[in-house]
């Protein structure tokens, strides 16, 4: 099999776009996370840094950007939800990576239990306690404690190469 690599260093030269093209070679499922800031506003975007980190306790991870507009938000807010997408939910992934002023305008959610958005048609919902944040890098990485869960079976909303793909029949 014939492959051609493309490869770079860590120095001076680094291109920061050309790693971003080597990150999307690995396919990520599409969450929207959600919270409640200080002043009563559900905030919201859409995030394919979540991963898992332990069974017992059950915690997750996910990292936003310092230069987020929302991230004053989740840094203060004690509670947040990671909603993971289904594959017919692209129009829901694109709403919550704009700017809208309201997000949450003519969108099905409910309150889960800590008052955090619970997005409609979801896959899965995790309901999380804001359990430590790491500043690393240009981002904050947040681990959530999972309170509560529900999901259902349903194909993914999956994100690769810079691009969405709609997985059928997994």
């Amino acid at each position: 099999m014939n492959q051609s690599f493309k490869s770079a260093g860590g120095g001076a030269d680094f291109d920061a776009r050309d790693f971003r093209n080597a990150l999307g070679s690995f396919a990520t499922g599409v969450t929207v996370v959600t919270t409640v800031a200080r002043d009563g506003k559900n905030v919201g975007l859409t995030c394919n840094s979540f991963s898992s980190v332990s069974l017992s306790p059950p915690l997750i991870l996910w990292s936003l950007s310092l230069h987020s507009p929302s991230l004053h938000a989740f840094l203060q807010a004690p509670f947040f939800a990671v909603n993971v997408l289904g594959a017919d939910q692209l129009a829901l992934s694109q709403r919550f990576s704009t700017s809208l002023a309201n997000k949450f305008e003519g969108i099905e959610f409910t309150a889960g239990e800590e008052g955090v958005p619970l997005l409609g048609g979801a896959l899965c919902h995790l309901e999380c306690r804001n359990e430590t944040r790491h500043y690393s890098g240009d981002h904050v990485i947040f681990i959530g404690h999972v309170l509560r869960y529900a999901y259902r079976d349903g194909a993914p909303l999956v994100f690769w190469g810079g691009r969405y793909l709609q997985l059928d029949g997994c």
